[in-house]
């Protein structure tokens, strides 16, 4: 019989709103099949962001409280009672100075999972201080290491949703697997620095072997060697090229008409520029769909560079249902893949969902019908 649940069905996160990495990994949890209740200050209240604190967010029951005010503390607190898992993102000792900290929540809630996630962490120099992504990675070795003449930011995937989000959900889930053997919850301290430095190891490993230059775009995998980078086309767009193994490079001379007795040796790196060269003159020859009927199909590991217009469009989206060319509101598969797919909640009920999280009932109807407490999702991020 095919089960047709999530994974984390039945499991109830709480979210102190943020920006970043704190809705990203609610969300992730959410696609996950968790039950997301987001606490956020009232949309009228100075200093809300105005929707970019809704990055990220993908299905979640929104609850505006002022934390400044003892009643809506209460509730706050009310609803972490009855959590599997809190997420924040606030710099150190805010949680703590809100009597929200771990501390304060696990006497009432023993097997909370509180993960915190930052930029610098609980502790060091550099905690208290304000930073972003470019930030975080340039102090972890990342941004270094990516780029040519100018270190360039790979968006903000690194430290964000990689180093900060996916840590962060990672950590949690293993916190709720404890908890399922021992009844206690655990402190997750996710830094968004240390993140991105664990994604860094195998790269730091390399350059401890010798097979790593601090020069940028003069290495293996960071656009330096000719078979693994991207190629202008014809039309003025790109194909990507990671012909790494022997078999997958032969493919690729032949595809581009190339003869390989006549290139340079490729494992000698002072030969680099001269094949970049060959590649090149042989890519600008043909457009890019023109390429994509010599090497589709093949194992040249040789792919279109897709402008997030174009992804929905592709083929292999298209069977794989990402059917929309707006990535945030993709109704796809989430990712990963681990059930029958995602689904909306926003037919439940708001205060019967209040109720069920631990708010008293004649609260959650003051909250629903005061439009403090209302659903949202990724098509609709403002209530309508």
């Amino acid at each position: 019989m095919i089960d047709r649940t999530l994974p984390l069905d039945g499991v109830k996160v709480v979210e102190l709103a943020g920006i970043g990495p704190a809705p990203f990994a609610s969300g992730v949890l959410s696609d996950l099949g968790a039950l997301v209740i987001r606490i956020e200050r009232p949309s009228g209240q100075a200093g809300a962001l105005g929707g970019l604190e809704r990055l990220g967010v993908r299905d979640a029951l929104i609850v505006e409280l002022d934390l400044k005010t003892s009643e809506d503390l209460v509730l706050a607190r009310e609803v972490c009672a009855e959590a599997d898992v809190l997420i924040e993102g606030f710099r150190p000792g805010v949680a703590e100075r809100l009597g929200l900290g771990p501390g304060e929540l696990h006497s009432r809630n023993p097997g909370l999972v509180y993960v915190r996630i930052t930029g610098w962490g609980q502790d060091g120099p550099y905690s208290t201080m304000a930073g972003h992504d470019i930030n975080y990675i340039g102090l972890s070795g990342v941004l270094a290491a990516i780029g040519d003449e100018l270190p360039l930011p790979p968006l903000n995937l690194i430290g964000d949703y990689a180093g900060g989000a996916l840590y962060g959900v990672i950590g949690a889930l293993a916190a709720l697997l404890s908890r399922s053997m021992t009844g206690q919850g655990r402190v997750v301290d996710a830094a968004m620095i240390d993140g991105a430095g664990a994604l860094m190891a195998p790269i730091g490993a390399l350059r401890t072997l010798g097979m790593w230059s601090d020069d940028r775009a003069s290495n293996l995998l960071d656009g330096g060697a000719p078979f693994y980078r991207a190629y202008e086309t014809a039309d003025a767009r790109f194909v990507a090229v990671g012909a790494l193994e022997p078999p997958f490079y032969a493919q690729l001379l032949h595809g581009l008409g190339l003869d390989a007795a006549s290139l340079p040796d490729r494992h000698d790196r002072a030969n680099w520029p001269a094949l970049e060269a060959e590649f090149a003159a042989a890519f600008a020859t043909r457009t890019q769909a023109e390429w994509g009927t010599v090497f589709d199909g093949t194992d040249a590991c040789v792919t279109p560079v897709l402008g997030l217009g174009q992804v929905a469009e592709h083929p292999h989206h298209v069977a794989r249902s990402v059917t929309h060319d707006d990535p945030a509101l993709r109704p796809g598969i989430p990712a990963p893949r681990t059930g029958h797919g995602g689904r909306s909640r926003a037919e439940a009920s708001v205060s019967d969902t209040l109720v069920a999280a631990g708010i008293q009932p004649e609260q959650a109807n003051r909250l629903e019908s005061s439009g403090l407490a209302y659903w949202v999702d990724v098509a609709h991020p403002r209530p309508s």
